[in-house]
């Protein structure tokens, strides 16, 4: 094999590890949002329909639906995604810390909110 040959061969098996470790990632968040919604009480499946899912993280944060609509239209959503991001981990009894947490690291935060032992507190602290 010449050496064309073998710098294809590596970048096929590199390519081959990052599509496991992308897939592994994939996995992972799935799941812990899918722990998340199941908390407080919501469908686990809705994290696997596009939209739907960020409808019912807005429900499972407290928010209304209609925010869906604001997740939709640039700059603004930057906005509403933090705004719900910490009202989520409000709900779950977390505080700024975890919520620049989630935004900046979320594959190390939903996991804890999932599978940790946060408790969903949406019930006790919805406002009238």
């Amino acid at each position: 094999m010449d050496s064309n040959g073998q710098a294809v061969a590596a970048a096929g098996a590199i390519g081959g590890v990052l599509l496991i470790v992308y897939l592994a990632l994939l996995v992972l968040m799935l799941a812990a949002v899918w722990r998340v919604f199941t908390k407080a009480g919501q469908p686990g499946w809705a994290v696997l329909i596009p939209f739907y899912n960020l409808y019912v993280l807005l429900q499972v944060a407290g928010k209304p639906g209609w925010w869906l609509l604001l997740l939709l239209i640039p700059v603004v959503n930057l906005f509403v995604g933090i705004i719900t991001l910490a009202a989520l981990a409000a709900k779950f009894g977390k505080g700024i810390g975890f919520t620049i947490g989630l935004i900046l690291l979320p594959i190390v935060f939903y996991p804890v909110l999932g599978f940790g032992g946060a408790q969903y507190q949406g019930a006790s602290t919805r406002s009238a």
